[in-house]
C-alpha cells in the first residue's frame, strides 16, 4: 500500500508552519487527512524575503521534521506559500476568435495565452494566472465556456507577479533543506482556500490575511475572483508600537502581544496588570493590560481602516452578501473580530481551516494555521485532478529504509 503525501509551507515573517497531510477522494472532492504539523520560529527572513539563507534553510528543515515526527512519515516536496510587497497584481484581456461551431479546451487554452501575453521586467516572475470571468460573444459571466456555441471568446485574467530574486531565493532555501519546490501559491488564495466556503464566495466575501509583514486580500463574488492584493502592513507594526510604548525588548513585546493581547480596551478588566522587564537597576515593573490593549487597538484600528478603503474602492455591483473573514495570526487576537466589524462596518468572522479537512484537523483549527492549511488542501485538489505534487510513501520495510538514508546522509 502507497499513502500519497501534502505538505503546505508557510514561511512567514514571524513563524514557519508546515501542514503534513494524507490525500484521499470523499464524496467526489478532495480531503485532506491531516497527519502531522511544525511550527518553529522564523529566522533569516524580512518582510517575508530571505535575508540570511542558512537561517531560513535550519527554520524550514526544523519545521518539516516536526511535522514528519508527528506524522512518522517521510516527504521529498513541498507546496510553498509566497508573500510580501514584492508581490503585485493586474488585470489582462485576452480575445479569439472561435474556429469551430462550439467552444472546445484548445480556444480556452488560446484565450489565457493571449491574455498572459503581456510583457514582464526581467526581475519580474508570474507566479498565476486567474480566470475572472469569461465572456462568450459579449455575453459575461461565464464560468465555463466549453462545450457553448460562439464566434468570439474573451476572459479576464487576473495577473499575479513577484520578484524573481526573492521567489529564487525561498526556492533555494528550500532546496537547502533538501526538498523539492513542487508549487507556489500566493498566500492570500490559500488562506481563502482554507477558511472560505463555496456559499460565501458566490454571496460575496473578503478574506483578510493579518499576517506579521504584510496582511493579504482576496475578494470573492458570484464564485469568482474579483480583487487580490498584498498590503504593507502586518502584526509586526503592533509589535513595534509595543516596544515603544512599553518600552520593552523586541523578544518581551511579542510575549507580551502572544499572552496578555487585546484588541479592544474594553473587553480587558481594568484591574489586571501585566508585569515587565525589570529596568536596569533592577526594579521591577508592571503595567495595565487595558493600556497594553489601548496600543493594539490603536494599530489594528489603523490597518482595518486602510483595509476599508480598499473594499470601498472595488469595482461596482461587488457585493459582500457574506461579510468579512480575517484569519492569519492578527485574527486571534482577543477582539479582533469585534474591532474589525465596527471598523469596517461589514459582518466579520475569524476564519479557522475547517473544510476538507480530517485526522488531527484540530491541531490546524487555529487562524494562523491558514495559509499552511489552505497550501496543503490546494496540493490535494492538484493531485485528484492530475495525480501530480504529491510524495508517495511506501509502507513497511521501504519506508523504514527510505527515512534510515535521509537521516544518515
Amino acid at each position: 500500500m502507497r499513502s500519497h503525501l501534502i505538505a503546505g509551507l508557510d514561511v512567514g515573517a514571524a513563524w514557519t508552519r508546515v501542514v503534513l497531510g494524507e490525500v484521499a477522494e470523499a464524496y467526489h472532492r478532495p480531503e485532506l487527512r491531516v497527519l502531522g504539523v511544525g511550527r518553529t520560529p522564523t529566522e533569516g527572513m524580512r518582510k517575508d524575503a530571505v535575508t540570511d539563507l542558512e537561517q531560513s534553510t535550519e527554520c524550514i528543515r526544523r519545521a518539516v521534521a516536526d511535522a514528519e515526527l508527528m506524522s512518522g512519515g517521510r516527504i521529498d516536496r513541498l507546496h510553498v506559500g509566497i508573500s510580501g510587497d514584492h508581490v503585485a497584481t493586474e488585470r489582462s484581456v485576452g480575445v479569439v476568435a472561435v474556429a469551430a461551431e462550439e467552444i472546445v479546451r484548445r480556444d480556452v487554452d488560446r484565450v489565457h495565452h493571449v491574455a498572459r501575453a503581456v510583457a514582464l521586467p526581467p526581475d519580474r516572475e508570474m507566479l498565476h494566472a486567474i480566470p475572472q470571468e469569461y465572456v462568450v460573444d459579449h455575453r459575461r459571466g461565464i464560468k465555463d465556456p466549453v462545450g457553448m456555441s460562439a464566434t468570439r471568446l474573451e476572459t479576464d485574467l487576473y495577473l499575479v507577479t513577484a520578484s524573481a530574486t526573492t521567489l529564487e531565493n525561498i526556492v533555494r532555501a528550500v532546496e537547502k533543506a533538501g526538498y523539492r519546490v513542487e508549487n507556489r501559491m500566493l498566500e492570500p488564495l490559500a488562506a481563502a482556500r482554507a477558511v472560505l466556503t463555496e456559499d460565501e464566495k458566490e454571496l460575496g466575501v473578503a478574506m483578510v490575511d493579518l499576517g506579521a509583514a504584510t496582511t493579504g486580500l482576496a475578494v470573492y463574488y458570484e464564485g469568482g475572483l474579483r480583487a487580490l492584493d498584498v498590503l504593507p502592513f502586518g502584526g509586526a507594526a503592533v509589535t513595534s508600537d509595543l516596544i515603544r510604548g512599553l518600552q520593552v525588548p523586541y523578544a518581551d513585546a511579542k510575549q507580551i502581544k502572544e499572552f496578555h493581547g487585546a484588541a479592544s480596551a474594553r473587553i480587558v478588566d481594568p484591574r489586571e496588570m501585566v508585569e515587565l522587564p525589570a529596568t536596569s537597576n533592577g526594579r521591577p515593573r508592571s503595567v495595565a493590560r487595558r493600556f497594553v490593549a489601548q496600543i493594539i487597538e490603536e494599530r489594528l484600528d489603523s490597518m482595518f481602516a486602510a483595509i476599508r478603503e480598499r473594499l470601498d474602492g472595488l469595482e461596482p455591483g461587488t457585493a459582500l452578501g457574506a461579510g468579512v473573514v480575517i484569519t492569519g495570526g492578527g485574527a486571534a487576537v482577543p477582539g479582533a473580530a469585534g474591532l474589525a466589524q465596527d471598523a469596517l462596518a461589514a459582518p466579520v468572522r475569524v476564519g479557522i481551516p475547517r473544510e476538507g479537512l480530517a485526522g488531527l484537523f484540530d491541531a490546524v483549527a487555529r487562524p494562523g494555521f491558514a495559509v499552511a492549511t489552505g497550501l496543503a488542501l490546494a496540493g490535494a485538489d492538484r493531485f485528484i485532478e492530475t495525480g501530480e505534487g504529491a510524495s508517495t510513501m511506501a509502507s513497511g520495510l521501504v519506508t523504514r529504509i527510505g527515512a534510515w538514508l535521509k537521516e544518515f546522509f
